[in-house]
C-alpha cells in the first residue's frame, strides 16, 4: 500500500498511486478521430497532439493546458461513444474487483497500455466511468488547478452513490491525500487539497428517455461565448439537447455528430 505523506501540490506527480480517488482524465472514445478532431478543434479551439497511448489517441490541449483524449474505438471493445472521467487507482485489478462487489459492472479490462492499466465500468445506477493505474498526463497539478474540464454525476441518490465510489475509490479514508466528501446544498463536494474535482446531484431516473435525466457522469467544459459555442457546434453537425440559465451563468449541453454528449458552461472555474 502506498503511505506517501507529502502533499501532492509539494511534490513532482506522476503516478495515480499520488492521487488514487481523485478524477485523473477526461477522455472520449470515437468511431471518427479525423472527424472529432475537427469539430472539437472548429468549436472548443482545441490543438492536438500524439499520445504515449499510441497513433490512435491524441491529447487535446487548449492555451498549452492538456484538456482530454480523444481516441479512436475499436470496435471489439464495445465501448460507449461518450465523454467519461477516469478516476485515479493504485491498483487496477484490486479497483475492479471491488466494483464487482458491490453489484456494479466492469464493461471493459483492465487492459495494459504502454503507460498504464485501465478498465471501464458502470455503477450500480449505470453511470459510466474510467479507472487508471499508472503514469498520469505530463502536469497533472496544472490539469487540476486550472480545470479546464468539470465533472458532475447526476444520479439517483446522490449520498448512495457516495458510499459506493467512497468504498471503490477509497474516497474519504485514513490514507494521507484522499478525496475529502462534503455534503452541501443537497449536493455531495468532492474535493482534494481544496480543490473541487466533482459535484453528484440526486434526481436522475434510469429509466428516463432523455439522456439528460438518466444517470450520468456529465462532462463540462468552461468557454467564453457559450452562445458562440453552441452556434459553432450547430454549423461543424452537432445538435443542442438544450441551454440554461443558473445562479452560475449560461450553460448548454450539445451532441458531438459522432453522439456524444457534453456541456459547455460560462463559469471559469468549479465552484
Amino acid at each position: 500500500m502506498h503511505e506517501e505523506s507529502t502533499p501532492a501540490a509539494s511534490r513532482g506527480v506522476t503516478s495515480s498511486r499520488d492521487v488514487f480517488g481523485a478524477p485523473c482524465w477526461i477522455s472520449l472514445m470515437t468511431r471518427d478521430l479525423p472527424g472529432a478532431q475537427a469539430f472539437y478543434r472548429a468549436v472548443l479551439g482545441w490543438r492536438f497532439r500524439p499520445a504515449a497511448l499510441g497513433n490512435q489517441f491524441s491529447v487535446a490541449v487548449r492555451e498549452g493546458t492538456p484538456v482530454a483524449g480523444i481516441g479512436a474505438l475499436d470496435a471489439a471493445l464495445q465501448a460507449p461513444i461518450a465523454w467519461t472521467p477516469y478516476f485515479a487507482v493504485a491498483d487496477a485489478d484490486e479497483t475492479a474487483a471491488r466494483i464487482r462487489e458491490r453489484s456494479a459492472t466492469v464493461a471493459v479490462g483492465p487492459i495494459t497500455f504502454p503507460v498504464g492499466r485501465g478498465a471501464l465500468a458502470a455503477d450500480r445506477d449505470g453511470a459510466v466511468f474510467g479507472i487508471w493505474e499508472g503514469e498520469l498526463i505530463s502536469d497533472w497539478l496544472t490539469w487540476r488547478k486550472e480545470a479546464p474540464a468539470w465533472l458532475r454525476l447526476r444520479t439517483r441518490d446522490a449520498l448512495d452513490a457516495a458510499i459506493f465510489y467512497g468504498q471503490v475509490l477509497d474516497w474519504a479514508c485514513d490514507r494521507p491525500g484522499c478525496c475529502e466528501v462534503i455534503y452541501e446544498k443537497e449536493e455531495v463536494v468532492l474535493r482534494q487539497e481544496g480543490h473541487v474535482l466533482a459535484r453528484l446531484s440526486s434526481g436522475a431516473v434510469e429509466t428516463a428517455p432523455d439522456p439528460m435525466i438518466q444517470p450520468r457522469w456529465h462532462v463540462l467544459f468552461p468557454v467564453a461565448d457559450v452562445a458562440g459555442t453552441v452556434e459553432a457546434a450547430r454549423r461543424h453537425g452537432g445538435y443542442v439537447l438544450g441551454q440554461r440559465y443558473t445562479a452560475d451563468g449560461e450553460e448548454a449541453t450539445l451532441r458531438d455528430p459522432d453522439g456524444a454528449l457534453f456541456t459547455v458552461t460560462g463559469r471559469s472555474a468549479p465552484r
